[in-house]
């Protein structure tokens, strides 16, 4: 067991010692430490050593105690919908497409708006912050609201410059999505805490001259690019009988199949798939709750990761997991892997821990920067209380984490050096407000569901 090396002394604001337990930086990688103090200062890491020698040499620094922890980086959850933990539960138990055709799309064009989205934006990260998650990827309307969220708590987050070909309460066609994304690009470019992906919604509902767009703009940009991709088998039926050809092949022909392009969910994969994926270095953001719910596939992740490719791990959207534990989703993915493959040693509880870091950092771009423990990143940290009787006893600390923690043992978590979740206390988020301005949502979404429940039945009289 082996300590970090120290960045000096050339930290400019106050110290503070994270003394912990047990430390699970990520880099490098398969690395337990034991009773080892993280040095922070402003929003970065200064140091990962030894408690002995943390206070040695800095005797006068804050410090706070994690007697029964272990740290890690802060999780990254490469894939939501932020917003529509406001429609969790609103419409369960039905195929995808009946999901959102019937139900999802019309309640969204009958209420989303700025108001919708700033609320279920804080609702969406009141719930990240308790369970560990420090940056998310998103994806839906009124970003603009989503960022304003995001800043108020404290939140790191790449946003989605959503494009999609009909129009909805945020954009009339898909120019003008990309025209409004684009100010959006320029307006909040210099936030630190802010980063941005295009996001046409998937193959299936934006045009090859919209793709080809996006392709350029996301070379001219260097901006990734992050879209729903074989998803369910009927997208590729779709895609052969309107374009005649695999959704992928379309994507390739307008050049976003590059190392830039975030493939969510990618379900249907062939073996000569993910060849082509692992020769182009796209990123897959993993969703397997979401999947399993919605009953759309299965994805190969040990096959991915034995070919060399990117696998990160999203919730989806509360509507369709239904919540953003990306705790617990690391579980699901990690055992349904062993299920799939027919092998239980692959994807073994340290590949998990960095599908939930590294490997999100590294989808979104940001792997200089969070996504591990290491002098020079970001403290984005989270802390979790293995002294529960569900993780004892502790013969191996990582796979306890994977295969037994639960979300409500996450205890503490630092976005940027900020310290927003405080012993179980949210210190950035009104979470009274917050759960309140949800209940009145959950009113106007019954009505509207009980409108429809009794049209349905009237006509089926």
């Amino acid at each position: 067991m082996t300590s970090s090396q120290a960045t000096g002394d050339s930290q400019a604001g106050p110290v503070t010692l994270i003394h912990s337990r047990y430390v699970v930086p990520v880099r490098p990688a398969r690395v337990l430490l034991e009773e080892h103090s993280v040095v922070v200062s402003d929003d970065r890491i200064v140091a990962v050593l030894p408690r002995s020698e943390a206070e040695l040499r800095w005797p006068d620094a804050g410090a706070v105690e994690l007697r029964r922890h272990v740290l890690l980086p802060g999780l990254v959850n490469c894939h939501t919908h932020a917003p529509m933990t406001l429609l969790r539960g609103y419409a369960d138990d039905l195929e995808l497409h009946v999901w959102l055709q019937e139900h999802i799309w019309p309640a969204e064009r009958q209420f989303v708006g700025p108001q919708f989205v700033g609320d279920g934006t804080r609702l969406a990260i009141a719930e990240m912050f308790r369970s560990g998650t420090t940056c998310f990827n998103d994806m839906y309307f009124f970003p603009d609201a989503a960022i304003e969220a995001c800043l108020e708590a404290g939140m790191r987050a790449s946003l989605g410059l959503i494009v999609i070909e009909f129009e909805t309460a945020w954009a009339k066609d898909a120019g003008d999505y990309l025209a409004r994304g684009l100010r959006l690009h320029d307006t909040y470019g210099s936030e630190p805490l802010i980063r941005f992906t295009l996001a046409p919604h998937a193959p299936y509902t934006v045009s090859d001259q919209t793709l080809g767009e996006i392709a350029g703009l996301s070379a001219d940009l260097q901006l990734p690019v992050h879209t729903h991709l074989l998803e369910t088998e009927w997208e590729i039926k779709q895609s052969l009988q309107q374009h005649d050809c695999h959704p992928m092949s379309r994507l390739d022909q307008v050049g976003l199949l590059n190392s830039r392009l975030q493939a969510v969910h990618m379900t249907q994969l062939s073996a000569d798939d993910i060849e082509r994926v692992a020769k182009s270095g796209v990123n897959v953001i993993h969703c397997p709750q979401s999947n399993l719910k919605l009953a759309s596939g299965f994805c190969p992740v040990a096959h991915l990761k034995q070919a060399g490719v990117n696998v990160a791990l999203g919730t989806d959207g509360a509507a369709s997991n239904n919540d953003l534990d990306l705790l617990s989703e690391a579980q699901t993915a990690a055992l349904l892997a062993k299920g799939v493959a027919g092998d239980a040693q692959v994807v073994d509880a340290f590949e998990t821990v960095e599908m939930l870091t590294i490997n999100g950092a590294k989808a979104l771009g940001l792997e200089q920067h969070i996504g591990s423990i290491e002098p020079g990143k970001q403290a984005d940290l989270c802390a979790l209380d293995l002294g529960a009787p569900e993780t004892q006893p502790l013969h191996h600390v990582v796979s306890q984490v994977v295969y037994a923690a639960s979300s409500r043992q996450v205890s503490d978590v630092w976005v940027a050096g900020r310290r927003v979740l405080d012993t179980g206390r949210l210190t950035t988020i009104d979470l009274d407000e917050v759960l309140q301005r949800a209940g009145q949502w959950h009113s106007k979404l019954a009505r509207r569901q009980d409108k429809w429940d009794a049209n349905r039945q009237e006509s089926a009289t």
